[in-house]
C-alpha cells in the first residue's frame, strides 16, 4: 500500500507539472489545487492498474507471443486509464467542482494526460511484475535444485552407510563353521547353541532395517560373538561386560561395538599364547553415551589405522550417523589398549 501511495504522489506531481505548467518556482498556494486534482486522478488510476496489471500480465504473456502480448497489455492499460479518469471525473462532478456543461471538456482534457501517465506507470508496474516473476521462478528453480541436491546427498550417504555396514560382517564365519562341524560329534548341544548364536550374529549383520539399535541388543550380540570365539580360543579369551546406569535403551550404530570387540580378538587374543582379557564398559553422563572396549594385548600405533580397517569403518559410521556429535578415540600402549566411542544418547 505504501509503495502505491508513493507512486500516486509521484504521478500527481508529474501530472501537475505537465498540465498546469507549474515548476519549483510556482508558489505552493497556486500549486496545491492542481496537485490535489492530479492526486485524485492518480489515486483513481494507479491502484486500479496495480490491481489489474499483475493479474492480467502473466496470463497474456503465457498465451500470446511477443510483441502481440504487449499490444494487448497497452490496450488494457489505456482502458484502465479511461476507467480511472472516469472515476475521478465522477467524483469531481458529484462534488460540484466541474461547472455545468463542461463535463465533456474536462473529461477529454484529462484523458490524454491520464492515458500517458497510465502507460508510463503501467509499463513500469508490468516490467516490475515481470522481473519479480522471473526472480520468483529463478528462486523456485534454485530451491528445487538445492532440494534435489540435498536429497541426492542423503541417498548417497545412505548408500555409503549401507556399504560400510555390509563390510562390517563377522570374519570368523569359516572358523565358526569348522568349530560347529567338530562339536556336532563331540558335543551336539554346544554345536546347536553355537549355531543359534551364529544365526543371531548373521541376522544382525545382514539386517537392512534401522541403522541404530538399542545398546542392550548390541551387547547381547557381543556376548554371543565372544561365546562363539571362546569355543576356538578356550581360556585364552577372557571377557567382562559392564553396564553402568540406565543405558540399555541408548541407541548405537548396529555392529559398532561388535566390530571393536572383534578387533581386540584379532589383534590381542589371537596372536598371544596366553590370550588376552577384553573389557567392555558402557556408561552415560550429561546426555552422552560412552562405550570403552579395552584389552591387555600388545597394542598398536593409533595413527596407523588404514582405510578399511574395522576402527576406520566404525569412525566413518559414527560420522555419517551423528556428524560431529560423535567421536572415536584410541589409547594404545603395550599391555593396554582402549578404544572409546562417544555419541549422543
Amino acid at each position: 500500500m505504501a509503495i502505491w501511495s508513493l507512486i500516486s504522489a509521484i504521478a500527481a506531481t508529474a501530472m501537475t507539472a505537465a498540465v498546469s505548467g507549474a515548476s519549483w518556482r510556482t508558489p505552493l498556494r497556486r500549486y496545491a489545487e492542481p496537485f490535489a486534482i492530479a492526486l485524485l486522478f492518480t489515486a483513481s488510476i494507479v491502484p486500479l492498474a496495480a490491481f489489474i496489471m499483475p493479474r492480467v500480465m502473466p496470463h497474456v504473456r503465457r498465451r500470446i507471443v511477443f510483441p502481440l502480448d504487449w499490444a494487448i497489455v497497452f490496450v488494457i492499460m489505456i482502458a484502465t486509464g479511461i476507467a480511472g479518469s472516469s472515476v475521478a471525473i465522477g467524483i469531481l462532478w458529484t462534488a460540484a467542482y466541474i461547472p455545468p456543461g463542461q463535463l465533456t471538456a474536462w473529461f477529454m482534457q484529462s484523458l490524454k494526460t491520464s492515458i500517458v501517465m497510465t502507460l508510463i506507470f503501467g509499463i513500469s508496474i508490468s516490467a516490475f511484475e515481470a522481473m519479480r516473476a522471473r526472480l520468483d521462478d529463478a528462486e523456485m528453480a534454485l530451491r528445487t535444485k538445492e532440494r534435489d541436491e540435498a536429497e541426492a546427498r542423503r541417498v548417497a550417504a545412505e548408500a555409503q552407510l549401507a556399504s560400510l555396514e555390509s563390510r562390517v560382517n563377522p570374519h570368523f564365519l569359516f572358523n565358526t563353521l569348522n568349530s560347529i562341524a567338530t562339536l556336532v560329534h563331540d558335543d551336539p548341544a554346544a554345536a546347536e547353541r553355537m549355531t543359534t548364536q551364529l544365526a543371531a550374529l548373521l541376522r544382525s549383520s545382514l539386517d537392512s532395517g534401522s541403522v541404530l539399535v538399542p545398546l542392550a541388543d548390541e551387547l547381547k550380540l557381543v556376548r554371543a560373538y565372544l561365546d562363539i570365539e571362546r569355543v576356538r580360543f578356550g581360556d585364552r579369551l577372557r571377557y567382562d561386560v559392564r553396564v553402568h546406569g540406565d543405558t540399555s535403551a541408548a541407541r548405537v550404530p548396529r555392529l559398532a561395538v561388535q566390530t571393536l570387540v572383534e578387533n581386540s580378538v584379532k589383534y590381542a587374543v589371537s596372536p598371544s599364547r596366553d590370550g588376552a582379557t577384553i573389557a567392555i564398559d558402557a556408561a552415560a553422563a550429561n546426555g552422552r553415551l560412552r562405550v570403552d572396549v579395552g584389552d591387555d594385548g600388545p597394542g598398536f600405533v593409533a595413527t596407523a589405522v588404514p582405510d578399511g580397517h574395522g576402527l576406520a569403518l566404525v569412525r566413518e559410521r559414527l560420522a555419517m550417523t551423528f556428524g560431529e556429535r560423535a567421536s572415536l578415540g584410541i589409547e594404545s600402549a603395550s599391555g593396554r589398549t582402549v578404544v572409546t566411542i562417544e555419541m549422543p544418547m
